[in-house]
């Protein structure tokens, strides 16, 4: 009797799974190698990766994610070819394409220099005489992406940049704090004495995750991973995620 009695209990804990999982609905997202943000090779996918997974999946969605050049992340995105593409940093010109979340915490965006070159600046202005590295695609703060006065030198990922600014083929690069120490750190360990932050920073960028207009259920999908978010952000949990990747 015993025996029957667990195999009927185990029989239906079997289907509540089973109907959970038969339940969510699968979409796809496309992001880009982002170190120490997000990468297919990192723990868990990284910070980012974790919770936007866990806040579509609070909301009964299972996120798988592509991961490629962001140029071409946003623009297969802008195609309708994937449901939601991350992180992105806030622009006003991308809600002609894209429904945009509700933001999580991204980090401080700067210009990393030659150590010597003594490169200051109070406005864009003072950036006139200065070749900047930037990644093709990348939105970074409004003042600077209107500045077409400033000569950008587009590559496709931070690191072109960094190894052109250690050649002295560059003499500014943009890229997040964490971005660039993480790249110096991780890719070239010897030169970490090389390379310094130039101050102020241009300012700091929270995260965000963007829904193309033209895709079946944005609107609803942008809604429930906003309520996971929030849900994440109320239980702790937001934190707690940070803290298990070094943020």
């Amino acid at each position: 009797m015993k025996a029957i009695r667990f195999s009927i209990i185990s029989l239906i804990f079997s289907l509540c799974i089973y109907g959970i999982s038969a339940s969510a609905e699968n979409i796809t997202g496309a992001s880009l190698n982002w170190e120490p943000y997000i990468g297919h090779e990192m723990p868990r996918e990284g910070y980012v990766a974790e919770v936007v997974k866990e806040a579509f999946s609070r909301e009964g969605y299972n996120l798988e994610i592509q991961y490629m050049p962001w140029a071409r992340v946003v623009a297969l995105s802008k195609e309708g070819r994937f449901d939601a593409y991350f992180p992105e940093y806030y622009a006003e010109e991308l809600k002609e394409d894209f429904l945009i979340s509700d933001p999580f915490p991204g980090g401080p965006l700067v210009f990393f220099q030659k150590k010597g070159a003594n490169i200051t600046y109070n406005s864009m202005e003072d950036l006139r005489s200065y070749k900047i590295g930037v990644v093709r695609g990348y939105v970074n703060t409004p003042e600077f992406d209107a500045a077409e006065y400033l000569t950008k030198d587009p590559v496709t990922e931070d690191m072109q940049n960094l190894l052109k600014l250690l050649a002295g083929r560059i003499d500014l690069m943009v890229v997040d704090k964490y971005v660039g120490l993480h790249l110096l750190r991780t890719q070239v360990p010897d030169r970490v004495n090389e390379i310094e932050i130039v101050e102020p920073p241009l300012g700091f960028n929270d995260l965000y995750v963007c829904f193309p207009k033209n895709t079946k259920d944005a609107e609803k999908r942008l809604k429930a991973f906003n309520k996971g978010l929030k849900d994440l952000k109320d239980s702790g949990q937001m934190k707690a995620i940070m803290a298990s990747h070094g943020f």
